[in-house]
């Protein structure tokens, strides 16, 4: 069964560390506290600087003792120029995991209040960069008190308010617009009659084609990303592949979703092309890895790329993980994370006439 998530607002308080979240924009609520990953493993491919975070899953498997905490962590740059089509160089994943009983937090449920165990913080074990969140070996070297990842951080946060307050004693000024807004993600199981008219589309012909239809004159609903419902009142007529029209109705009742959780089962792609066939293994194990859950598109409608979301894009972002879910060597373990994108070449024919 395949479970949706939803984004929402709450109080930053409940997107610590302490409470186990799921959650999107921000810094990370690191699981593991003290082995978390820095520039050298969030380096964009592309332009080599660190990747910003994304969003978080809290994922536990029930029936591992070494997974009882369990947390899936997605990073991307944040530079339109590495926004490549289909491509997934300025995207990183992480899973962390902890048995119950373990150094950071207590083997009972958190109590969700404001002033819970507030000495469970990652800033307890290390230092972590004051722009993105992640290690920081480097400090200002003036006033040693604010820590970074890299000098591309440092740099920014100097021309953004650190010039005027460094070495002054004064309060570390409020953060500036650099990382993504930050919601919750809350998880509601997806209705098995959605799945079923869902298949009834897919293995019925006929049924196409009345969506088809229902989308021309806009009576089967929106696809909540800019530009896209135009696009496709444009193919309605023309010649589209399946998939693209079984996405639109799986997604069509909660247009919101801006994740599908089903740890060991299909991707629901948005394309016949580019689709993936051969997963990387696990490169802790060497076991092989299963798809465990993909970031939607509808995401992009609650972010904000400094004005660069119209180019920073992805149709789907399915991530991979080890299927054994094998203890990481070192907090974190890198996992694999595949970008497919509504590649212009496949819809040439439908937008022609």
């Amino acid at each position: 069964m395949t479970d949706l998530g939803f984004v929402k607002k709450c109080e930053s308080w409940q997107l610590e560390s302490r409470f186990f979240p799921s959650k999107v924009g921000g810094k990370p609520a690191w699981l593991d506290l003290k082995n978390i990953p820095g520039e050298k493993y969030l380096q964009c491919e592309y332009c080599k600087e660190p990747c910003i975070f994304l969003c978080q899953i809290y994922a536990p498997y029930e029936n591992s003792e070494d997974a009882f905490h369990r947390t899936i962590f997605l990073f991307i740059c944040k530079k339109v120029e590495c926004s490549q089509l289909n491509k997934n160089g300025n995207l990183k994943v992480f899973r962390s995991q902890l048995p119950r009983i373990n150094e950071f937090y207590p083997s009972d449920p958190p109590i969700e209040q404001n002033d819970w165990r507030t000495d469970i913080s990652v800033n307890q074990w290390v230092k972590t960069c004051y722009i993105c969140g992640i290690l920081a070996p480097k400090h200002c070297s003036i006033c040693k008190i604010v820590n970074y990842c890299c000098r591309a951080h440092q740099i920014y946060d100097w021309k953004h308010g650190h010039k005027e307050i460094c070495g002054n004693n004064q309060k570390v000024m409020k953060m500036t617009k650099f990382l993504l807004p930050e919601y919750e993600i809350v998880i509601e199981e997806e209705d098995k009659e959605d799945i079923d008219n869902t298949d009834d589309l897919i293995k019925e012909e006929e049924e196409m084609k009345k969506y088809k239809t229902m989308v021309e004159k806009g009576e089967a609903g929106t696809f909540p990303h800019e530009n896209v419902q135009d696009l496709v009142s444009s193919m309605a007529n023309q010649h589209v592949d399946e998939t693209f029209f079984t996405f639109l109705s799986t997604i069509d009742r909660y247009r919101d979703q801006i994740l599908r959780y089903d740890r060991g089962g299909h991707v629901l792609y948005i394309s016949d092309e580019n689709k993936i066939f051969e997963i990387p293994r696990c490169p802790e194990c060497n076991g092989e890895r299963q798809f465990e859950f993909q970031v939607m598109p509808q995401l992009l409608n609650f972010l904000d790329f400094e004005n660069a979301l119209k180019s920073i894009d992805w149709g789907i972002l399915a991530v991979f993980t080890c299927i054994r879910s094998c203890v990481p060597k070192n907090g974190y373990s890198m996992e694999y994370v595949w970008k497919q994108d509504i590649v212009e070449s496949n819809l040439s024919d439908a937008l022609k006439e």
